[in-house]
This record gives structure tokens, sequence and C-alpha cells, in this order.
């Protein structure tokens, strides 16, 4: 026996998954987890616009067709200085922030009543499916007689664009949470609105925020129809004014505001993402 203690101690060699599993393994799914790239985005605008200014400097682009860049940019800057871009923009971005936060509120509010509530979702869901297909824009003239032509009929026509889409992606967000993560909160014993609050929420956001970037892209596009049919002051005024004045450059310069608009909304919920979501990391 003493012979046996004494004897030194064979170990044995650990096999490949013992290894492999010691081992770290690299993510490889660049793909679920892309890389930030912020200079690519910028490069593709200075790309396109030199292309369009060398276009229409050599005169392969006619002038008739799209107007120099520069030229843009210079009716931009002397509109900035005159007051004029002011005139036009700060209208338009009042009538966008009231008409959105009333159209993308309620549209939450009553997707997630869809999502979590049997008969909201069998009285509601019908009626969004009814409002969902109609364009939105041929209801601008009942509007004008419901609320009359100044400020309240764009703000109805806009909020009621943000709407339904808002509606549709929150209870479309709230049926692909997982419901095994709802169940698991249930045998803890987590109340109904604890599971709401953590789990149903959360699993979601990402949904919900992508839906916002639709309605938000729907109410740039309806605040420029309705102040092209019944504004003096907005972006979507000036345009019209200079289409019908011929005048590129300053209808390119309106665009151009438009996608600038476009742009900072697609940042500023890149940025609430961000704060949001930081879980998914």
């Amino acid at each position: 026996m003493a012979d046996d203690l004494s004897a030194p101690k064979t170990t044995m060699p650990k096999t490949r998954m013992q290894v492999s599993e010691a081992r770290p393994v690299r993510f490889r799914g660049g793909g679920f987890r892309p890389a930030r790239r912020r200079w690519l985005g910028p490069l593709v605008f200075v790309v396109l616009i030199a292309l369009a200014e060398w276009g229409t400097r050599s005169g392969w682009i006619g002038n008739l067709t799209l107007p120099r860049p520069s030229d843009v940019a210079s009716t931009l800057w002397e509109m900035a200085l005159s007051g004029r871009l002011w005139l036009h923009l700060a209208p338009s971005l009042t009538r966008l922030f009231v008409g959105a936060t009333l159209g993308v509120s309620a549209g939450i509010a009553v997707g997630l009543l869809i999502g979590l509530f049997t008969y909201a979702r069998a009285a509601l869901v019908p009626l969004v499916a009814a409002l969902f297909p109609i364009p939105k824009i041929a209801l601008l003239p009942l509007f004008v007689i419901w609320f009359g032509i100044d400020e309240m009929s764009k703000y109805a026509l806009i909020a009621f664009g943000t709407f339904t889409p808002t509606v549709v992606a929150t209870y479309g967000a709230v049926d692909n949470v997982d419901r095994t993560l709802i169940r698991m909160g249930q045998s803890f014993g987590l109340s109904w609105h604890s599971i709401v609050r953590k789990i149903v929420l959360p699993g979601a956001m990402p949904g919900i925020l992508s839906g916002l970037r639709i309605s938000l892209a729907i109410a740039v596009i309806l605040l420029v129809a309705a102040e092209m049919l019944g504004a003096e002051y907005g972006i979507g005024a000036f345009i019209l004014e200079a289409g019908s004045l011929y005048d590129l450059e300053r209808l390119f310069a309106g665009v151009t505001i438009l996608s600038l608009l476009g742009v900072t909304i697609s940042f500023a919920l890149g940025l609430v993402e961000a704060k949001l979501l930081n879980w998914r990391s």
C-alpha cells in the first residue's frame, strides 16, 4: 500500500474537447456585429457631389437637368445670410415636430394596447388595417374642412400619417418578443407590470425604433405635400415657388434642406438607439 502511495501519479492527457473549451474562440459573425466605419458615409456624398460638379462643368450633364452643386451651395449660403432660409425652415420644423410627436405618441400607445391586450387587438387591428392603405395626402382637403387652412390641418395630416405605421411597427415588435423570456419571468414570480417593463418593452424597442425611422420619413413627405397645397412659408412652399419659376438652384436648395433634415433625423435616432439598446452590444 505504501509503495502504491509513493508511486508517481500519471496525469491523463487532456482530451480535444477540454482543450477547445479552455481556448477562447474569436467572434466570427461580423455581419451580426458590424464594425463602425464613420468615414464611409460622408465619402459617398463627397464622391457623388464631385461627380455632379464635374458633369455639369464639363457639359456632360445639361444645365436644365441638374444645377451645379457649387451654385446650390451658394444659394443656400445667400438664403442663410438674408434670413430667408430660417423664414421657411422654422415653420416646417415646428409643423414636423408637433405633428410627428402627436402621431408617434398615439401610435406607440395604441400599438402597446394591441400587443398586450386581447380585446384591444380584436377591436383595433381591423380598424388599423382599414386606415393604413389610405393615401394620407388625399385626406388633406378633408382636414382643411375640419380644422381650417391654418396649422391645425397640417398637424392633423402629419399626425395621422405617422400614427398608422407606428401602430403596426409597435404591436409587431411586441409580438416578436421571445415568449420563452416571458414564461421565464412568470416562473420567477414577476408581476405583469414587471414583465412588461423589464422584458416586453426592452425586447420590443428595436422594432419600435425601426418603425420610427419609417414613420418620420413619412412625416417629412407629408410635411412637404401639405406645405405645397396650403402654406405661404415652409420648405414645401419654397420648393413649389422655385419650381414654378424654373429656378433650379433654389429648387435643389430646398431638396438639399430636406435631405439634410432626413440625415439629421436618422442621426438622432441612431443616438437614441445607441442609448436605449446598449444591452445588445
